[in-house]
């Protein structure tokens, strides 16, 4: 019976020491927050990081100023990535312009889209673990090579979008554009970001100290959050519409033939346009020295010839100044499997690889009798020769007389677009259906005849494409091949669009993003409501934590900091019958580890 006493001190001391270690694991082992603090400021061990109660101050100046950074960065990054991911349909131009200044093809467009797109990526990832770490109430401490990399994205984003606006100012015009069909989906996305940022905020403005702050974080939420609500009300967009009121799909025109699936300006490209359903053919024509009007779509014949082998000194020469037995000698489509500029070279199967590279530079009179045999519309660009060639003033006539004299095709299939001489050609020529390039009144486009307008995409407009129509004067828009651009051109009623992508758009059944107003105002209203319900819901559940109320009857607490105080409380009350139990069966009383002990490091 005397040994009883010291049995029980053991054990009561043995449970004391195994209540300690779980504590001080509970104490180290983070690897939540190990890993936050981790990748964000190389910090992966506990003694490296400090806790910071949320409210008070989470950082110094320079880690302050650091974090300012990251947020301009993240959203000067967001602004580029989209502005760049939008003008997609104009990355052939882009590649083609670094073409002509540097001497040589590379596809600029898509190694620009994907740099931007991982270091966006890579912003935002430094973003929400800084976001993490603040609401584990850690102090932020950036690494010096996140630093390094925010500047370096913060340059880059701004030096390529200064570039670009320079360059490709009507870029800006296409991002607007994509507001209309991206915005409804643009306003989901905000909504549910601002929705995420509620958690660290609410959790923040409940352990303030000061209500000035508390007042100043609150209100600039609720500012930012109500107007994303309300966005929709002032949001345009011609795919909303009511049910049974859209319109035909806009005819569909070849621009220079099919150039994704072979090389432009060819006869195997006109060929390929018409077979994807092309409606129309679009092309450039150019008269040679001797008089034979060509498809050429450049001042020189650098780009799609293989001029620079079969006339090595005349690789800048102006293309008008070639006869016509010279031209024939090049090789127009070769270039196409070279540089392979859309990326579908490798669609094409042998015999097709074979036809490509037997391509030569084809007339204007071979091209208009292909469409006529296939009953297609024509529309071209007539490029006036340079000085000092035979036909520079001759031109007009020259390219009329092949239109009557040396082709079968009938009159009415040409959109004639030169705007020189335009009354001459309209009264030896009436059938001919006059298009103007020039976005002029009604008045000015009645007496010069014009039947049609043909625009660059940019200047789409729902009201005007309607004002123009309401007096017989349809609309061409040039060039669309993005799916989301011709779905609004579609809403907008425009009646044709010349593209570069047949095959694709011609599977669209519907346009993209249509839907009804009732439709929309759903979708909306029950994002709204849903995010108002969950940030609710989160402040509340912050509110509770933070005065340790139990979510439900019962005694066990949700508060971490009730369970952990309670096990203290157990740790001392073991030690203290530890004590004195020893104390009574031994003179000498024993050292027990405390909790007050620094954990091993």
């Amino acid at each position: 019976m005397g040994r009883a006493p010291v049995s029980l001190s053991r054990l009561k001391l043995g449970k004391l020491k195994v209540v300690r270690r779980q504590l001080l694991q509970r104490y180290e082992h983070q690897p939540f927050v190990s890993c936050l603090a981790g990748l964000y400021g190389c910090q992966w061990r506990r003694y490296q990081r400090a806790k910071s109660q949320p409210g008070e101050c989470c950082c110094s100046r320079l880690e302050c100023a650091s974090f300012t950074l990251l947020i301009v960065t993240f959203f000067l990054t967001l602004i580029f990535v989209y502005f760049w991911s939008e003008a997609q349909n104009d990355y052939n131009d882009f590649d083609w312009f670094n073409f002509g200044n540097l001497g040589f093809w590379f596809p600029w467009s898509v190694v620009l889209l994907v740099l931007a797109a991982a270091l966006f990526t890579y912003i935002a990832l430094l973003l929400v673990l800084a976001v993490c770490l603040l609401s584990e109430g850690q102090r932020l401490y950036l690494h010096w090579s996140h630093k390094i990399g925010i500047l370096v994205t913060l340059s880059f984003s701004i030096s390529a979008t200064a570039v670009l606006s320079d360059l490709w100012s009507k870029e800006w015009t296409t991002l607007l554009l994509s507001f209309q069909v991206t915005a409804p989906f643009l306003h989901v996305g905000g909504v549910s970001l601002m929705t995420f940022l509620s958690w660290p905020i609410a959790l923040h403005f409940f352990r303030m100290n000061k209500r000035v702050r508390q007042v100043s974080l609150l209100s600039l939420f609720l500012a930012v959050l109500f107007a994303l609500y309300l966005v929709p009300l002032g949001m345009y967009s011609p795919c909303i519409k009511e049910e049974g009121t859209l319109g035909p799909a806009p005819t569909l025109i070849g621009h220079r033939g099919a150039p994704m699936l072979a090389p432009e300006n060819t006869q195997m490209s006109f060929e390929k346009a018409v077979e994807a359903g092309g409606e129309g053919l679009e092309t450039d024509v150019t008269i040679s020295y001797d008089g034979v009007p060509f498809l050429m779509h450049d001042s020189t014949l650098r780009r799609t010839t293989n001029v620079h082998q079969v006339f090595p000194n005349r690789t800048d020469a102006p293309a008008a100044m070639f006869t016509w037995s010279e031209l024939e000698m090049l090789s127009a489509g070769s270039w196409f499997l070279q540089r392979d500029p859309f990326g579908t070279a490798s669609s094409l199967d042998a015999d097709e690889r074979v036809r490509v590279q037997n391509q030569t530079v084809p007339s204007l009179k071979d091209f208009l009798n292909l469409a006529a045999e296939h009953g297609r519309l024509v529309v071209f660009d007539l490029r006036r020769p340079p000085r000092g060639h035979p036909y520079r003033d001759s031109w007009i006539m020259r390219t009329l007389e092949v239109i009557h004299n040396e082709s079968f095709i009938n009159s009415s299939q040409v959109l004639w677009l030169p705007a020189d001489q335009r009354s001459l050609v309209q009264e030896l020529d009436p059938e001919l259906q006059q298009t103007s390039g020039d976005h002029a009144s009604i008045e000015e486009l009645q007496e010069e005849h014009i039947v049609r307008l043909n625009l660059h995409y940019s200047y789409m407009s729902q009201e005007q494409i309607r004002k123009y129509a309401s007096v017989n004067i349809s609309t061409n828009l040039y060039v669309i091949s993005q799916p989301w651009l011709y779905s609004l051109a579609w809403c907008a009623g425009v009646h044709s669009v010349t593209t570069n992508a047949l095959h694709i758009l011609k599977m669209l059944q519907r346009p993209l993003f249509l839907m009804t107003p009732d439709e929309y105002s759903l979708m909306w209203i029950l994002t709204d409501v849903l995010s108002a319900f969950l940030i609710a819901a989160i402040f509340i559940f912050h509110w509770w934590r933070e005065r340790g109320l139990p979510f439900w009857s019962g005694s066990r607490q949700v508060n971490e900091y009730s369970k952990f105080r309670t096990e203290l409380s157990d740790v001392w009350s073991i030690s203290s019958i530890s004590v004195r139990g020893e104390a009574q069966n031994s003179p000498v009383t024993p050292s027990l580890p405390t909790i007050s002990e620094e954990p091993p490091v």
